[in-house]
């Protein structure tokens, strides 16, 4: 076995592949990295770089250039994006060209690509939020980002604006200079220009404060109809910060609430828009809502006179949308809930931390016993005492060691992390961090003499026999990004086994006694309840509502997922559900309960709690005998503990805390159960009682203070205000105050959840590379988005859908070619009905089966099979079915075919549960029947659009051509369970492109069989615009212009 691991002397070492390959020329040319190991794979052979504190943005012909501002050394290379939709970044050796405009930033968030632009987003504000005990270990808050659209006009004047708000002074890029060319007075240097101009080269820049960061900053170009959004969290959540507001505060807020597109958005038509602080509103415009109010005017003519037009053409909608989605983005970038360090890792609890240093530790020694070690070690190893701080993997990038769930913008840094600029990528986490000191009496007692003389000797130095203990308190919250969303619109658990709002809180606590260092941490969880089910976001408490489309089974199997994972990562799981046990929430909680008994989960313990009922009449001080039933579950699960570099006790186990949504209630027993920790950490250390030493004291009011804040936060990123009862977690008492401010949030809750959440669901699955674009064309035309974990799941049914009919449906001897599922009328022979289904379409080499099916049973309903040699001709076009939205009027999107054919030969059976399984075919049904006579309201409608299409009732001749027609179904190819798709179909980008593979597919299948004519497939609308509108009811228009001026504000 040691001659396997040992390298023989005298051989040399294996060559390792060179980082960069440099070229000869002093030209700029792209980097070439190894063929053989993608770029993000590459890394030093040296302890990797952090991610740059600070970054130089030029704008030149060529691009938009990145440079990193060091002071260290001259960079020999930088990176560059190519103006375009769709950049590919570049890393360039040399120095740039010559720059139109500069600015400098402190980080990056990624790069957002939308219908008509790309933009980079950049943090252009930050604030420290403090050091976990060492200057090296800075964490920081995002207070503002901007988007820099990557076109060179309008990122020309984005840059200049930044440059504006954050002054730098010219910076060139070359080395160093020597003390004599510095400014007299200065610590500016000067360095020639590249035309021979001297000018002075910046030090690091001092970017501003989070107040002069927090003004609402926008930009607007002359010729273009996107407004740039430069703005901070204040700024970026206004809907339309271009719009003339009204001068009372109703309409202020219609306007700013309502109005999905931009009222003043300009058309090419109109004149530029000019930056806000430039513009001098009409007054016409100002005072059109107040004269309307004052003529007592109707509710419909008041909203026309502030809600915005919807863009007249494809591009204006475009040009908006990616505006809206922008500042939407930013939006939730700079709520205050985002935090990220430059030098270590803040998505790793030190437990975690801890334990993989020591894995690597023994690691590294069984491989040292057995000589297969190097002289210099590939990793870092620490000392015999713990390094409660180091980094286990400090030699990879940043980006490598981070916990992924907890990496909120790595799909908008995916292009960084592909071309291996690592030191470009700044992982940013979505949660809580607060650092916080208080202080506590320094109690002692004497057991002996000896003790007793230690003391007086330790009091005749200091002088001071109280002196105070400094206990640094810090809580970290870190929110999972999968399944991430908003309070209504995820909610329970997906297919993955990922549930909603799953938060981890970690508290750690330092404290210095008797010379010893010691340090503390203990971790929490929240989720929401790992079963499926949904809650409507209407009305002040709406019910819950357990899925009807899954099983027990299913919500067995998908719990023993998750439990299984979490039991893992944290070892044994304690459920506590504070949940109603009667009532609105039962339906819900009962289920919990009985499944977790069903499943039968190992080293998962279940207690239940009904907060609002022990806790009514505001007596929250019931809550401690919460705690007392569960202090053996506190005394096994103990806290991580490190004195001095020594591994005193981990923790082994976890709570895991949830209401229904994980915000109030939770926040309340989670505090409550941190502060008994606490004390008990502080006992440990022989400071008893010291926590307790009065109502309002230094420790209970910061940390009642901390886990205030902490509610808040997680609160805002899920519900959209701060959390309820935070009264009572801030003071530890109730009070109506306390109430009538909840209230307030409740309401605030109401019409966050009924109109703001659905957009912004939207963008969030963008941005976190849930979706595609689809998303937003699928919000346009529904007013809402479907979950990603929805769309996978289903694909699967889908798929299954047809492996079952191909098994069940197909004659003996025939073998499946292809299979698709299509939408179709649920009666054959017309294009257009009042009722559709999903269809299973399978192909053999003789024959196309037409397959009703029942998604809910996986059974076969009834299948019609039509001889290849009978088909006549295929006709594809524009297959409209709504005219409401824009989305569905787009041809790429709304295209499908129709099969003629002759019924001579034709198949069709259905499932009777009885020996009779076939229908007549050769009649009319009986609706049909009514619709050609006349007998309804939309009979001359109807008429004409089943013109062309005869019913069968001579199909004994077989001499009347009869027809199916079907519909592609919305494409979206954001991921895919099983990875990569080889089905043309499935990989194809529209509509249209779905339609042309299948049509092409069945071209050449009737063709193998039997030559097909010229005019085999024709290009023909199936159902034109006209025909929908004349389709749509008077009811249904006005039922979805209703939803959209609540929605849109248009």
């Amino acid at each position: 076995m040691k001659k396997l691991f040992t390298r023989r002397k005298g051989q040399p070492p294996l060559p390792v592949s060179p980082q960069v390959i440099k070229s000869a020329t002093p030209t700029a040319t792209p980097i070439v990295r190894p063929a053989s190991l993608q770029p993000k794979f590459v890394v030093p052979s040296l302890t990797h770089p952090c991610p740059f504190a600070s970054i130089q943005l030029l704008v030149t012909s060529e691009g938009l250039v990145l440079l990193p501002d060091t002071t260290a050394e001259h960079p020999t290379s930088h990176v560059r994006i190519p103006w375009g939709k769709e950049p590919v970044i570049e890393e360039i050796e040399g120095d740039p060209s010559e720059c139109s405009a500069r600015a400098m930033v402190p980080g990056l968030i990624g790069l957002l690509t939308l219908f008509h632009a790309s933009y980079l987003l950049v943090v252009t504000s930050r604030s420290e939020v403090g050091n976990l005990f060492d200057e090296l270990r800075t964490v920081y808050r995002v207070d503002g980002v901007s988007a820099i659209p990557l076109e060179e006009t309008r990122a020309t004047a984005a840059v200049n604006m930044l440059a504006s708000i954050h002054p730098i002074r010219s910076h060139v890029l070359t080395p160093m200079p020597a003390e004599e060319d510095l400014i007299e007075g200065s610590d500016i240097p000067v360095v020639p220009h590249t035309n021979g101009a001297s000018l002075p080269l910046s030090p690091h820049v001092t970017f501003s404060s989070t107040e002069h960061a927090s003004q609402p900053t926008t930009l607007s170009m002359p010729g273009d109809p996107d407004i740039l959004p430069l703005s901070s969290a204040e700024s970026s959540g206004r809907s339309s910060p271009t719009s003339s507001f009204p001068s009372s505060p109703v309409g202020k807020a219609l306007v700013a609430q309502l109005s999905f597109w931009n009222r003043l958005a300009k058309r090419p038509t109109e004149p530029p828009i000019q930056p806000p602080e430039l513009q001098s509103p009409s007054t016409e415009t100002v005072d059109s809502f107040d004269r309307h109010v004052s003529n007592g005017a109707g509710p419909t003519d008041m909203l026309k006179s502030i809600m915005a037009p919807p863009p007249t053409s494809v591009e204006e909608r475009h040009s908006e949308l990616d505006e809206k989605i922008v500042r939407e983005t930013i939006k939730e970038f700079t709520k205050g809930g985002m935090y990220f360090s430059y030098n270590f890792d803040i998505t790793t609890s030190l437990q975690r931390k801890q334990q993989q240093s020591a894995k690597l530790k023994r690691q590294s020694n069984l491989f040292k016993d057995l000589q297969a070690l190097d002289e210099q070690p590939r990793v870092s190893i620490s000392s015999e005492e713990t390094e409660l701080f180091s980094e286990p993997h400090e030699n990879l990038p940043l980006w490598r060691r981070v916990d992924r769930k907890f990496w909120w913008n790595e799909a908008l840094m995916r292009g960084f992390v592909e071309r291996g600029l690592h030191s470009y990528v700044l992982p940013v986490m979505q949660g809580y961090y607060q650092i916080a000191t208080f202080r506590i009496p320094a109690p002692y007692a004497t057991t002996d003499h000896a003790d007793h003389a230690d003391h007086a000797e330790e009091v005749s130095e200091n002088g001071d026999s109280s002196k105070d203990l400094v206990v640094d308190y810090v809580i970290v919250s870190r929110r999972s990004r999968d399944r991430a969303g908003l309070r209504y619109q995820r909610r329970g658990i997906d297919d993955e086994a990922n549930v909603a709002n799953f938060v981890e809180t970690e508290t750690i606590m330092r404290v210095l006694r008797e010379g010893r260092s010691n340090i503390f941490s203990y971790i929490q969880i929240r989720g929401s309840i790992p079963l499926f089910w949904t809650q409507p976001g209407y009305g002040l408490k709406p019910l819950p509502q357990l899925s009807k489309d899954r099983t027990e089974g299913q919500n067995i199997d998908v719990m023993k997922r998750h439990f299984a994972r979490t039991v893992s990562v944290y070892g044994p799981v304690t459920i506590i559900n504070l949940a109603e046990q009667h009532g609105k929430e039962a339906i819900v909680t009962v289920a919990y309960k009985e499944t977790v008994e069903q499943a039968g989960l190992r080293d998962v313990r279940y207690h239940e709690y009904d907060f609002h009922a022990e806790t009514k009449g505001m007596r929250y001080e019931n809550i401690s005998k919460l705690i007392m039933q569960l202090e053996r579950n506190f005394e096994s699960q103990g806290f991580f503990w490190v004195s001095s570099g020594i591994v005193m006790s981990q923790q082994k186990g976890v709570f895991r805390v949830n209401c229904i949504d994980c915000l109030d209630r939770t926040n309340v027993v989670q505090s409550a159960f941190a502060r008994y920790v606490l004390q008990n950490q502080l006992e440990a250390v022989a400071v008893q009682n010291a926590y307790e030493s009065g109502d309002r004291s230094d420790p209970d009011v910061v940390f009642n203070d901390v886990w205030a804040n902490n509610g808040d936060a997680i609160s805002r990123a899920y519900a959209g205000t701060s959390a309820l009862k935070g009264d009572f977690t801030r003071t530890g008492k109730r009070d109506i105050s306390g109430l009538f401010n909840d209230g307030l949030n409740s309401l605030s809750r109401v019409y966050t959840s009924t109109f703001s959440d659905w957009f912004c669901q939207a963008v969030i699955d963008y941005f976190l590379g849930n979706r595609t674009l689809s998303v937003f064309s699928e919000f346009l035309s529904k007013l809402s988005s479907t979950d990603p974990g929805e769309l996978i799941r289903i694909s699967k049914i889908r798929a299954a859908a047809i492996e079952t009919c191909g098994s069940r449906v197909l004659f003996e001897g025939e073998k499946q070619i292809a299979g698709w599922t299509l939408f179709s009328p649920v009666e054959m022979n017309v294009r257009l009905s009042d009722k559709f289904e999903e269809k299973v379409l399978l192909l053999t080499a003789k024959a196309l089966y037409v397959v009703s099916y029942d998604y809910n049973l996986d059974q076969v309903k009834l299948f019609t099979r039509i001889p290849l040699g009978d088909i006549i001709n295929i006709t594809k076009g524009l297959y409209i079915l709504s005219p409401l939205e824009e989305a569905s009027r787009n041809p790429d999107d709304n295209y499908g075919f129709l099969i003629s054919y002759l019924p001579s030969r034709l198949t069709t059976r259905i499932s009777s549960y009885s020996v009779r399984n076939t229908v007549q075919a050769t009649q009319p049904t009986e609706r049909l029947k009514r619709l050609l006579s006349g007998s309804t309201k939309n009979s001359a409608a109807l008429s004409r659009i089943i013109s062309n299409v005869a019913v069968a009732t001579g199909a004994a001749t077989g001499d009347v051509a009869v027809a199916a027609a079907f519909k592609a179904l919305p494409v979206d190819n954001t991921r895919h369970a099983d990875g990569d798709v080889d089905d043309p179909v499935m990989s194809a980008t529209t509509c249209r492109g779905a339609v042309d593979v299948i049509v092409d597919t069945l071209r050449m299948a009737c063709n193998d069989i039997g030559g097909i004519g010229q005019g085999f497939v024709v290009e023909k609308d199936i159902v034109t615009l006209a025909e929908a509108q004349r389709m749509t009811t008077v009811f249904a228009k006005w039922e979805y212009n209703f939803k959209r001026l609540l929605w849109l504000g248009s």
